[in-house]
């Protein structure tokens, strides 16, 4: 099958649909903020002092053409962000979609709205917009934590957590899948698929665990090349970047697919209490952030607004 048809079946799927929406939202936002900043470049780069003489000052000043528009992207994205937490509590909005997907929005939001406030702002971060800035640096730093975390802990299609037991169920059948082949050896598959055990994981502190969680999912890329590079030319290994990319070959894809498959899950369960550990506690940190930011914003849209800036 061609590339065009491949993509022509994916895009029909609703997960590929799902993906190139988000993929175009994000590209929108690339584009906006790219603007602006190549359209700026001049003014941003000049000091507070010296920047109300620029010809640009009364459009990219925050009170500017410009910079209400920015202003108004940013509020734009977070009322979006709430959304997710909105529907978690409103019964019909939680039917619409899947928790992955809305989730997947939520980030792209939370990436773009302090990408279009800092802009905004012009760089300057002053008085009590400046500490609402900065709690919203937090929030989106502690969010990018949250999303990894959420991707660690494995789930059915409806969002709910899978079970140990059922983790080691689905190990247990790709484990037979790679015995039954005979293209790769376990020899030549072990490091990929060698992970920590439960035990040592237990072991470790928090901080520790995750750090070492972060440098295996890292890695693995870089170990499933080099199984692929073994069973490739010369020039194969230049077309997939050194085994980075698919080879083509369709046998060797389907196994490197179970052996990825299979360490992803092995990892998964090794640090699965941990992982859960931590979750419930970003919780407990990720929220009061979010409403004090709400709050702080509300009451700078709120004075902005008193003041005539709109």
């Amino acid at each position: 099958m061609s590339i065009a048809g491949n993509w022509s079946d994916y895009i029909r799927r609703p997960e590929g649909r799902h993906k190139l929406g988000i993929l175009l939202v994000a590209c929108a936002f690339a584009a906006i903020f790219a603007w602006v900043v190549i359209y700026g470049f001049d003014y941003y780069r000049l000091s507070p002092s010296v920047r109300p003489f620029h010809p640009k000052h009364s459009q990219l000043k925050p009170s500017g053409a410009v910079g209400i528009r920015l202003a108004l992207l940013g509020v734009g994205c977070f009322c979006g962000i709430y959304l997710y937490a909105i529907r978690k509590r409103w019964k019909w909005l939680g039917k619409q979609g899947k928790t992955k997907n809305w989730l997947d929005l939520h980030v792209v939001l939370g990436s773009a709205a302090p990408v279009a406030i800092t802009l905004h702002t012009g760089f300057k971060m002053r008085g009590l917009a400046g500490i609402a800035y900065w709690i919203m640096i937090a929030v989106m730093g502690s969010g990018f934590v949250g999303r990894y975390l959420y991707a660690q802990i494995p789930r059915r299609i409806n969002a709910a957590e899978l079970s140990l037991q059922d983790l080691q169920a689905i190990a247990s059948e790709l484990t037979e899948g790679l015995r039954a082949q005979s293209l790769i050896s376990p020899e030549e598959l072990k490091p990929l698929l060698a992970v920590p055990t439960q035990e040592q994981v237990d072991a470790l502190p928090v901080v520790m665990a995750l750090l070492l969680m972060l440098s295996y999912d890292l890695r693995r890329p870089f170990r499933v090349a080099a199984v692929r590079r073994r069973f490739m030319s010369t020039a194969g290994k230049i077309l997939s970047l050194g085994g980075l990319l698919p080879s083509g070959e369709i046998g060797l894809e389907k196994v490197i697919g179970l052996a990825r498959r299979r360490s992803w899950l092995a990892t998964k369960i090794s640090f699965l209490s941990k992982t859960q550990q931590v979750f419930h506690l970003w919780h407990v940190v990720h929220r009061p952030f979010s409403y004090t930011f709400a709050i702080l914003a509300s009451v700078h849209i709120t004075v902005a607004l008193m003041l005539g800036y709109f």
